[in-house]
């Protein structure tokens, strides 16, 4: 265990201070991605026709290798934190800007409608109204985004060792120490899986009025079975009775005169 927390002395960095870069080089993108597709996805809600060239634009610009991105970029911004922390900015578009116009587009017209006729604007609509609603969906494209930044970050360490905790397996191949690479691999993980659990309880304080999961559902239709002898689990189900047909008194009674039936 020394060995896994010996860092060598040129990263300039403790353990947790790598974890501290790898943070920052994470999360800062995901947030300027976040800045941006907030009123993108705004505006291709409002301008339908603009969606699939945007999202087209997005996943092109997703499918270029990090590496490219650091050869255009660094000749402006050199070998900085800058430089890797702009493409993942770029990349997280891909996710966020779905994930925005598809939580949007979910808002019943009947929302849209009564805050309207309350006096709210389109941008206090957007705000107040449309984004609340929209929370779970975003909550689960910022998640994904998340996690994706935080993997890529390792790429960093190409470009004068501001990978963060990527840094850790180019010094593992050169001082052959396969610890700096089980740390790496591993703290790597440990963050993402933290940062995600992060997510999934801001989630839940955002949105009080959520319904729970599936477990109540199944609770609910369990307790609607009833075993009956002879007969499977599954087949159980107690189905309601038909109603039993209204019987009409048709007897004859004396002396009375016979009663047309006037029901068809």
């Amino acid at each position: 265990m020394n060995g896994f927390f010996d860092i060598p002395s040129d990263l300039q960095h403790s353990w947790l201070g790598l974890i501290g870069l790898h943070l920052r080089e994470a999360l800062i993108p995901v947030l300027a991605g976040l800045v941006l597709a907030l009123p993108i996805g705004q505006l291709c809600v409002r301008v339908r026709w603009l969606y699939p060239p945007v999202l087209w634009v997005t996943t092109v610009l997703y499918a270029v290798p990090s590496l490219a991105f650091f050869v255009v970029l660094i000749d402006y911004t050199g070998q900085s934190e800058t430089t890797v922390m702009i493409p993942l900015a770029v990349y997280s578009l891909v996710v966020l800007v779905p994930a925005i116009v598809d939580g949007v587009r979910s808002v019943p017209q009947e929302t849209l409608a009564a805050a309207t006729a309350m006096g709210l604007g389109p941008v206090r609509r957007y705000l107040q109204v449309q984004l609340p609603i929209a929370v779970p969906a975003l909550i689960a494209g910022l998640r994904i985004a998340t996690v994706s930044s935080i993997s890529l970050v390792s790429v960093g360490t190409l470009i004068g060792n501001q990978g963060a905790l990527g840094n850790l397996l180019a010094d593992a191949m050169f001082y052959h120490r396969t610890a700096l690479a089980v740390n790496s691999v591993v703290t790597t993980a440990v963050l993402a899986i933290v940062i995600d659990a992060l997510l999934v309880l801001l989630r839940k304080v955002l949105t009080p009025w959520a319904p729970p999961s599936s477990g109540g559902t199944r609770t609910a239709r369990r307790g609607d079975r009833r075993r009956l002898p002879g007969r499977p689990a599954q087949e159980q189900t107690v189905r309601p009775e038909p109603a039993a047909p209204a019987v009409r008194d048709t007897a004859p009674v004396k002396g009375a005169a016979p009663v047309k039936d006037t029901a068809r």
